[in-house]
Formats: C-alpha cells, sequence, structure tokens
C-alpha cells in the first residue's frame, strides 16, 4: 500500500484557518546555500537498486503538507498518491507496487535537510519524487546528488535544474524565465504603452522569471520593481507599502511572480487604495481555487472572486474546466475514487499529471529497474512520452526542463471562466518564442476506468 506520512490537516480549507489565526500568509522561504551534504564524492552510483524489490518501488518527498505554506501546495502530493494508487489498483508497474512516502517539512529548508536524509538513508528511497520548492530542493540538492538519488520531477521552474553539475535532478513545469518571456511577449504585443509594475518574490523564483520579462517588455516602461520576501516576519504586515509604490509610479499593468498568498495580499492591498491595474500573474501564483478560497478567509468576507476578472495568466496543462479533455476526465474519476474529498484544482492537477509522467519513466525504465536505467530513460525517450501537458517535453540528455511553454488565459467569471487568448508557445532561456503546432497528447483508452 502507499503510504502518506503528514501531521494535522492537509486540505486548503484548514490551513486557510490556521493562516488567518496566525495573520501570516507565506509559501516559500529565501534560498539558503547550506546543503544537507557538501561532499564531492558520489558514494551510491546511480544504478544504484537500493527502494526496489521484485514487488516494489519505494520513492519518497517532502512537501509542505501543514503550516502557513500549505494552502494549495499541501494537495499535490496526496493527488499524486491517488494516481499511484490507481496505478497499483492495476497490477503496479512490471507487476510493482508504487510506495510514496511524504514528509511534511513546512517549507523550511532545514526541515527539508532533515527530512531529505531519513528518507535517503532510513526509508530507503529508490528516488526523490516531486519534492516541492525552489529554496528546499536547493537545500539538499548537493546530498542526493552525493547519494546518487534521482530528483524527479521538482515541482519549481527554476532555471537551475538544468545544470550538468545535477546529473539526477529533473524539473517537470515550464522555467519560469520561459513562462515570463511568454507573459512579457503578451504584455508588449496587447497592452502596449502602458507603463509596467513588477512584483515579484526576491528569490530564485520571482528574480529567473523577472529575466524573462526582462527580455520582452522595454525598460523604459517597467516605472518600478517591487520585491517581497516570503517569511512570516516580512509578509505579516501585507505588502500594501509595494503597492503603494507601484501606484505612485504610475503603473497601468502589474505583472506578479508571487505565490498565492502573496497575490492575494497584494490584491487586496491595492483594492483598499483604489489601485486597479491590469494583474498579469505568473501560474504558480494564480490557480482560482486557491485564490478565491484565500481571497474571502483574509478579507474576511469582504472581498471576493470579482477581483480575479481580467486577470492574465498562463496554462500549461488543460483547462480546469474543459469537460471534453480525456485528461480531465481520467483525472478527475482518478481523484475522486483514490483522494475522495480532495478538490479538483490546479494543484491536484499537477499532482496527477506529474506522477502520471514518473510511472511513463519507469515503463520506459524497462523491469530491469535502476537508478541509471530510470535517468536515461528520461533523456532518451521523455521527448515522446504522452502527457496532460500543452507542449510537448523537451528532456535530453542536455535538457532536464522538461515543458518549455504554456498558452496566455484571462480569467472572468470570478475566475471560473478562462479563455485562451494565445496559441501554445514554447521558447528557450535566451531563444525566440514560437507558436508550438505538435498535436497535443491523449491518454490510452479508458483511462480513469
Amino acid at each position: 500500500m502507499s503510504k502518506m506520512k503528514t501531521s494535522g490537516h492537509r486540505r486548503t480549507a484548514g490551513t486557510i484557518a490556521v493562516l488567518c489565526a496566525a495573520a501570516v500568509v507565506v509559501a516559500a522561504c529565501s534560498s539558503s546555500t547550506n546543503n544537507a551534504s557538501t561532499s564531492p564524492t558520489v558514494r551510491a552510483l546511480p544504478n544504484n537498486t537500493q527502494g526496489v524489490t521484485s514487488n516494489s518501488i519505494t520513492i519518497g518527498a517532502t512537501a509542505p503538507l501543514t503550516g502557513p505554506a500549505a494552502p494549495g501546495y499541501s494537495e499535490i502530493s496526496p493527488a499524486s498518491n491517488a494516481y499511484f494508487k490507481y496505478v497499483n489498483a492495476h497490477g503496479g508497474v512490471f507487476g510493482r507496487q508504487i510506495n510514496f512516502t511524504v514528509y511534511d517539512d513546512g517549507y523550511d529548508p532545514s526541515k527539508t535537510a532533515t527530512l531529505t536524509r531519513q528518507l535517503v538513508l532510513q526509508n530507503n528511497i529508490f528516488a526523490d519524487f516531486g519534492p516541492l520548492g525552489t529554496p528546499t530542493v536547493l537545500q539538499v540538492k548537493d546530498f542526493l546528488k552525493t547519494e546518487g538519488v534521482p530528483a524527479l520531477f521538482v515541482e519549481s521552474g527554476c532555471n537551475c535544474w538544468n545544470d550538468p553539475a545535477l546529473p539526477y535532478t529533473f524539473g517537470w513545469q515550464p522555467p519560469y524565465t520561459v513562462e515570463g518571456k511568454i507573459l512579457g511577449q503578451y504584455v508588449t504585443q496587447h497592452l502596449s504603452g502602458q507603463k509596467v509594475g513588477y512584483l515579484y518574490q526576491d528569490d530564485e523564483f520571482g528574480q529567473d522569471g523577472v529575466k524573462g520579462l526582462d527580455q520582452q517588455i522595454t525598460g523604459s516602461n517597467v516605472v518600478g520593481r517591487q520585491t517581497y520576501t516570503a517569511t512570516p516576519q516580512a509578509l505579516a504586515a501585507g505588502l500594501g507599502s509595494q503597492m503603494s509604490a507601484l501606484k505612485a509610479a504610475g503603473a497601468q499593468v502589474v505583472v506578479m511572480y508571487t505565490i498565492p498568498a502573496a497575490t492575494v495580499l497584494a490584491m487586496l492591498a491595492a483594492a483598499t487604495i483604489g489601485f486597479h491595474p491590469q494583474w498579469v500573474i505568473s501560474s504558480v501564483g494564480a490557480d482560482t481555487p486557491t485564490l478565491t478560497g484565500l481571497l474571502a478567509a483574509f478579507s474576511h468576507g469582504a472581498a471576493g472572486a470579482t477581483l480575479l476578472n481580467g486577470v492574465i495568466s498562463n496554462a500549461y496543462l488543460p483547462l480546469l474546466t474543459d469537460s471534453s479533455n480525456p485528461w480531465v476526465v481520467g483525472f478527475k474519476k482518478i481523484l475522486a475514487q483514490y483522494d475522495p474529498g480532495a478538490p479538483w484544482d490546479g494543484n491536484t492537477e499537477t499532482g496527477l499529471a506529474e506522477a502520471y509522467t514518473f510511472v511513463e519513466a519507469l515503463q520506459a525504465a524497462g523491469r530491469n529497474l535502476t537508478r541509471s536505467a530510470l535517468v536515461q530513460a528520461i533523456e532518451q525517450h521523455g521527448k515522446t512520452f504522452a502527457s496532460p501537458g500543452l507542449v510537448p517535453f523537451t528532456f535530453s540528455s542536455s535538457n532536464h526542463f522538461g515543458m518549455q511553454g504554456s498558452e496566455i488565459v484571462q480569467k472572468e467569471d470570478g475566475g471560473l471562466t478562462n479563455n485562451v487568448v494565445s496559441p501554445r508557445l514554447v521558447s528557450t532561456l535566451t531563444g525566440p518564442i514560437s507558436t508550438e503546432s505538435s498535436p497535443v497528447s491523449t491518454p490510452p483508452a479508458n483511462f480513469g476506468s
């Protein structure tokens, strides 16, 4: 049986109440250069079969299941586990059942270091699947490399995952810089001549996004750059000063690289001072169900989903409301059966989709499963994996990013409607943006049944 090790509430609604009581919202920490291990020697070769038996595969991850980082993000790993339960109920992968252990790190890198060591050295995991967060995974990247443990697929779009020094680490979602380029191109093409302000998290998440924005938006049009630090102390007072500064600078468009809680704090602060710019928000901080709940909670019911009307964002997975999409239909069935009561939102969709990719990688690695075989399977065959992603994977021996594109959407009806306002677009960190013409993958027949 798959297992989850958690404490406290795992649902968004429960954590919202905790957050409101604490009057603190935070879903990320600044990155740290201190790693769980700095030894340059790789003691366990990547063909190690730790965690693999004739009838089981043991994997693990750290995630913010409780605490101030939990809204939305706490749903991802349980959704992944739901897909693994579905696969196990249908015979597993080459007869092996997937056992998934998740430890709650509260998005605290120091806890990530301790718990990742426990997963590797005590739980004997085969791979670190879907660890969440740039600062947290940066904390343990060297330890995982030293132990020869693949990190698949990191829930972060940091440019740092495509690093030759991290040969067993793979991203999955689009890099933040590529996402920023696509959002920036939309601003340039459709909001031409308007003054632009940035609000972004002061770590790799925000900084990588701004690198992409700056490639597309003329510097003279950017009238303000405001940052925030995602700590309880920094966010307890809200983001009023940042919004006041952007309003004073004359920003008509505000592009945000924010986690959902910071997105809501910014919108509420802006509304309080009568500041109503065109919001352009990274997909990381724009999930409608998560934002709707946080808006109601943090405003004590005074503000609601109408603040989301007109928001521009990007999407790299099928729209949640696309009832004709076979991936959506299948995933919703799986979620309802194996994680009953879980919301259908962008977080659960992500968890299910990442788990699907991981199972594809296991299948491509073959019956004689080793860590080396798994890494080589992704590098050699990852481009051909079927995926619910709107753009294909770009995996290769020199590219560990995963998807490198998305489409632009605009929210209406309180975010319940997402109108697609661009073709599917792809790019690299520094190359041109182009339209993706390949067909979108479809799942196997009877998927989810």
